[in-house]
């Protein structure tokens, strides 16, 4: 099994969502970190939470998983903390998945990063992955539109064309504006409901958490 570790949300949690079990061909099991809202996470970086994560993804391993993964790509910050205490494999963000990126598309152009807000992701969390000395480009959600008042701000209720157009353009938009763009990973798991939907826009390698999820499971599976 792989253990995923959830923030405390309310938002709904649809088929491609790392929050639901229909979206896996495989086991997976689930810890929620009570307390842990988005906006603690990805706004305020709240160093309170980590030893609850660090919790969780113990507790996780004494249940039988044997990898841990979470569901929010701004965890990439203690992706050394929170592997270091378990022994088994630990991939906190989609995030991870940028140097090898890099080197897979033969260290030309620029990897482009889709984050749910470009303003809280900072130089911290890329040196948790080792992926600040690779040319990125990132680019947000806004903070005004449906996408981030549901998945950042905590909503229960979703417009879900109204956000599958919000980030269909985004994504469209960053391409469009880089074309030196040689692959685009996405860091927030809620981006994976709409993945078909994205790729339907652009011609280059889209990652996500899900494919770093389907990578780490090769590796376990007898």
């Amino acid at each position: 099994m792989i253990g995923i570790i959830l923030l405390d949300t309310q938002f709904p949690r649809l088929i491609g969502d790392i929050g639901n079990k229909e979206t896996f061909t495989f086991p997976v099991i689930y810890e929620k970190v009570d307390g842990a809202f988005p906006s603690r996470l990805i706004q305020e970086r709240d160093p309170a939470l980590l030893p609850r994560f660090i919790a969780a993804a113990r507790s996780l391993v004494s249940r039988g998983a044997q990898a841990i993964t979470t569901s929010c790509g701004f965890l990439a910050l203690w992706q050394e903390e929170i592997a270091s205490t378990v022994g088994v494999p630990v991939f906190t963000s989609s995030l991870i998945q940028i140097p090898w990126v890099y080197e897979m598309m033969g260290r030309k152009g620029r990897i482009g990063v889709m984050t749910i807000d470009a303003r809280s992701l900072t130089k911290d969390h890329l040196k948790g992955v080792h992926a600040e000395a690779i040319p990125l480009v990132i680019r947000g959600m806004k903070r005004g539109g449906e996408f981030y008042r549901v998945f950042a701000m905590n909503h229960r209720d979703l417009d879900y064309s109204k956000a599958e157009k919000e980030i269909v353009e985004e994504v469209s938009n960053l391409v469009k504006e880089n074309r030196d763009l040689s692959a685009i990973v996405l860091e927030c798991t809620n981006m994976s409901v709409f993945r078909k939907a994205i790729r339907r826009e652009i011609r280059i390698p889209l990652f996500d958490h899900l494919s770093l999820m389907d990578y780490v499971w090769s590796s376990l599976k007898e």
